[in-house]
């Protein structure tokens, strides 16, 4: 069976994507969870990533890490899935954006923490944070308009790339950012996700909690 390192689902986006991919396409795999700034965390990560850094899937003695890795290899281990959309310009297209959230948006991911159990009040919104919201607006509407069809995913049907923005749906949500209606319509549907849910009904059952870890942030709002 496939083997699914994460960290805390409170905090960890990155776990998000590869898990919530596992978990919509009803893949069997065991979860591992290491908690995030324990003393032991990076030598446990290290028992499992080369990178020191989760997620990390084991799939026998084959290691991969790094999150649009981790999902190509369960695509392409389960090829009829669906894990990417079948028409081939969809699939470039959820492809090219999956690719833009790996690398982009530092601005926004630093600005506003992920954080699965609070609702904050909106931050400043800073130049970069803007130029990544406004972004983030346009491709969501740009691949709903080319190829969201009768489904509500980016897509029409869930597919990795709605797994890859899942996190910026908590983080949009989760710091009160204005967005458009049809921006917030997408939000709703990922929070609603049944496995999405789950993610966060287990996150909010978490022992572990990082007091400092939306510093200078203020709580409007807890979960637990």
């Amino acid at each position: 069976m496939l083997k699914l390192v994460i960290a805390n689902k409170l905090y960890s986006s990155w776990s998000l994507r590869p898990w919530l991919v596992l978990r919509a396409f009803a893949i069997p795999f065991e979860e591992i969870v290491i908690p995030l700034r324990q003393t032991d965390s990076r030598a446990r990560v290290l028992e499992f990533s080369p990178s020191g850094k989760v997620p990390a899937l084991i799939d026998g003695d084959l290691t991969i890490w790094e999150s649009m890795a981790i999902i190509e290899y369960i695509a392409e281990t389960f090829p009829n899935a669906g894990i990417w959309p079948k028409d081939r310009k969809a699939r470039a297209h959820a492809r090219s954006i999956s690719n833009e959230m790996h690398s982009g948006f530092q601005a926004l991911r630093q600005g506003c923490p992920m954080d699965a159990g609070a609702r904050y009040k909106m931050p400043e919104i800073t130049e970069g944070m803007q130029a990544n919201i406004d972004r983030i607006e346009t491709i969501w509407a740009e691949a709903r308009t080319m190829f969201g069809g009768a489904g509500p995913y980016l897509y029409g049907a869930f597919s990795a790339a709605d797994a890859m923005y899942a996190p910026i749906a908590f983080r949009l949500d989760g710091y009160s950012i204005p967005v458009s209606a049809e921006t917030r319509r997408y939000i709703d549907t990922i929070l609603r996700h049944p496995d999405v849910a789950h993610w966060q009904a287990a996150a909010l059952k978490e022992p572990w909690m990082i007091a400092d870890y939306a510093a200078g942030h203020t709580v409007i709002e807890t979960f637990r």
